[in-house]
């Protein structure tokens, strides 16, 4: 499949690009949706941009929207429910679709789906109560990551040492999410891989002098360093290109994805996590990838736009 979009502008109609929301991940939506919505408007499509309030049903009703393009993060919008909306509106739309969206925001069952295939992903456990907490730190030891099982940009997240730190991240956690995850710390390189039409695109190397890839490193800081090519070797960057293709195809992604991988002293890669409406912001991943693959950014709107024309299985 084509990583270049073929088709007129105009035969996409008039485009809703939808952005913010009410997401903890709000801002860089806002961020994402406007850098989309500028890129397809200088390319020449028919878009126009509405932030997602408690208004949308009846801008849904009111406006003409012949397909919708998703920049919507975290709940509300990465999640299955705008997805499902939308189908039952009848409007195309780009990304994933319900059952996948659905699964890659629950980071746990994400991570059941990849056990039962046998793909590696980091020990883990749940926590929803101090007792667990105390259970967690006995099975996997210290280092851990504390997650919410339902957030993106690293929102809430807490590298802990002692069950003091755990149950104080779990608290922290617990606070964005009823689901609270506690994995296994992988002590390594981190990599992002994105997935674009069904084409790996170069993996990108990342380094931070904060703890992990938090989110100032992804959103704010200056001093986060990216890599392409990512460092590997040609061998094991291909045995990287593979997992990444094989993890989110048992989760289901569709049009584009993002996949995060650690890699541990032994060179063992294991998953994290996908992300189904990755960022689209200056500081953002899957436009640099798509950079090094030959797209530029208003290249790679077009072509998740494109996407959205070909019927779902």
């Amino acid at each position: 499949m084509s990583l270049h979009s073929t088709l007129d502008p105009k035969a996409f109609g008039r485009v809703a690009v939808l952005f913010g929301g009410k997401s903890a991940e709000r801002e860089v939506s806002l961020k994402s949706g406007n850098a989309v919505l500028s890129a397809l408007q200088a390319a020449g499509v028919d878009a126009f941009g509405i932030d997602v309030g408690d208004d949308f049903l009846a801008r849904l009703n009111s406006e003409k929207i012949d397909r919708a393009f998703i920049v919507l993060h975290g709940r509300g919008g990465e999640d299955g429910s705008m997805q499902g909306l939308l189908e039952c509106a009848g409007i195309p739309y780009t990304g994933s679709g319900i059952l996948a969206s659905a699964l890659a925001m629950d980071k746990l069952r994400t991570k059941q789906v990849w056990h039962s295939l046998g793909l590696p992903t980091p020990r883990h456990a749940v926590l929803t109560s101090q007792a667990d907490c105390e259970a967690a730190a006995a099975e996997l030891g210290f280092p851990l990551i504390v997650k919410p099982a339902h957030e993106g940009s690293s929102i809430g997240m807490a590298k802990v040492d002692n069950v003091e730190t755990l149950t104080a991240a779990w608290q922290d956690a617990a606070r964005y999410d009823s689901q609270v995850l506690v994995e296994q710390w992988i002590a390594g390189p981190e990599y992002t891989i994105a997935v674009l039409r069904g084409e790996v695109l170069p993996p990108i190397g990342l380094g931070t002098p904060h703890t992990f890839y938090d989110y100032d490193a992804k959103y704010l800081a200056d001093d986060t360093q990216y890599r392409i090519p990512c460092g590997l070797s040609a061998e094991k960057e291909a045995e990287l290109k593979e997992l990444t293709a094989r993890a989110c195809e048992a989760v289901g992604t569709q049009g584009w994805a993002r996949a995060d991988v650690m890699q541990d002293a032994s060179g063992q890669f294991w998953l994290l996590e996908v992300n189904t409406v990755p960022g689209m912001t200056d500081h953002s991943l899957v436009p640099m990838a798509a950079r090094a693959a030959g797209l530029d950014f208003q290249q790679l709107v077009l072509a998740i736009l494109a996407d959205s024309v070909e019927a779902r299985g």
